[in-house]
């Protein structure tokens, strides 16, 4: 592994547990591969825009039908896509906001997942054009998402995996940080292990 890109979507700072867990493991690769780049892009900090209609009529035309001002809507869009296809690994750090993701991810994904550029729609389906690479996902949430009293449902993993797996990223592990929103012990075991577990996991 020679450059990772880390999209991080948690707007809490420092405070943030997704944050944290993921520059410790950062750290730990580092130590492992000490060539390794790191791109790093702060959605919080530095939110790409939501898509605009000339962005979604730019993105639908073909490209010989686009018209001159196609380039400019879909600049941002270029930039991310070309930011991600030079990463050879992708690491994803956000919390998990009313069951899914926040909508700061949301547009970055809606800029990454274009077609005509990273899928193809296919009599079988999409395609993904996109080169498959190691795509892991550090998802906080608040509580918990094992079955019984006061769980809650967990929307943005299998989300995740479908999207990712469009434009052909298929190489994915989501690891679930639980209970952020309760007493300290009950958080502490859930970020060890989290921790341990990215550790453990190949990216060469």
């Amino acid at each position: 592994m020679r450059t990772l890109l880390h999209v991080s979507a948690s707007p809490r700072g420092e405070a943030s547990h997704s944050r944290r867990v993921a520059a410790g493991v950062i750290a730990h690769w580092r130590a492992r591969h000490p060539g390794l780049l790191v791109s790093a892009r702060d959605l919080a900090l530095h939110p790409v825009p939501h898509p605009s209609e000339d962005f979604v009529q730019a993105s639908l035309a073909a490209s010989e039908a686009r018209t001159p001002n196609a380039g400019s809507a879909l600049e941002s869009s270029e930039m991310l896509i070309s930011e991600l296809e030079r990463a050879d690994a992708l690491l994803i750090s956000t919390p998990m906001h009313n069951f899914a993701i926040p909508s700061v991810l949301k547009a970055w994904i809606d800029h990454i997942v274009r077609p005509g550029r990273t899928f193809r729609s296919t009599a079988r389906g999409k395609q993904g054009l996109l080169g498959n690479r190691p795509v892991r996902i550090i998802l906080a949430c608040g509580g918990a998402l094992e079955a019984g009293g006061g769980h809650q449902e967990d929307w943005a993993s299998p989300y995740l995996r479908y999207l990712f797996g469009v434009i052909g990223l298929t190489d994915l592990d989501v690891l679930v940080l639980e209970n952020c929103n309760r007493i300290s012990p009950m958080i502490s075991p859930s970020i060890s292990e989290l921790a341990r577990q990215l550790r453990e996991l190949s990216w060469t």
